[in-house]
């Protein structure tokens, strides 16, 4: 890895973690327990955007799993990889079916969201939990439009390394 592009994922990386504790510190409350915002979904999808999906994909699980060991616990962790998982791979998908940056992000609020239910169904083994599943639907299209919009920007902005 040249060492423009090891910087530029560690300040991916970085920039990640601290959105991440940033939203941790300003807990947000929509009615629906576990809701946040997503914030450090925008270094992802930059980083997507950026590089590529292999990249991206190295900045999602550092971010994950560093986030949880700071921030989180086990669970934490658990929950966002399950929902990460399939966020990234759909977001990988529709960036190559030529869906916009807001499309592409707005399917990865969704989509982790829809992981996060399946690994709390599994948890609890109940299917009940699916009762959430409008109000955190809509939120990933809402969460995902912000950071979608967003990452537009800051693409925009940002110069190519």
């Amino acid at each position: 890895m040249k060492n423009k592009k090891l910087v530029t994922m560690a300040f991916f990386v970085t920039t990640a973690l601290m959105l991440s504790y940033i939203e941790s510190l300003f807990p947000f409350f929509f009615g629906v327990p576990g809701m946040k915002l997503g914030l450090a979904n925008l270094a992802v999808v930059i980083a997507l955007y950026f590089y590529g999906w292999r990249e991206a994909l190295a900045v999602n699980v550092l971010r994950i799993i560093l986030s949880g060991l700071l921030f989180g616990n086990m669970f934490s962790v658990l929950f966002s990889l399950g929902g990460a998982f399939i966020s990234f791979v759909c977001m990988t998908a529709a960036k190559k079916t030529g869906l916009s940056l807001y499309g592409v992000s707005m399917a990865g609020g969704v989509f982790h969201n829809i992981g996060q239910l399946v690994i709390a169904a599994f948890l609890v083994q109940t299917v009940e939990v699916g009762y959430y599943a409008p109000f955190l639907l809509i939120a990933g299209l809402v969460t995902g439009l912000v950071i979608g919009v967003l990452g537009k920007e800051l693409l925009r902005r940002l110069p190519k390394v």
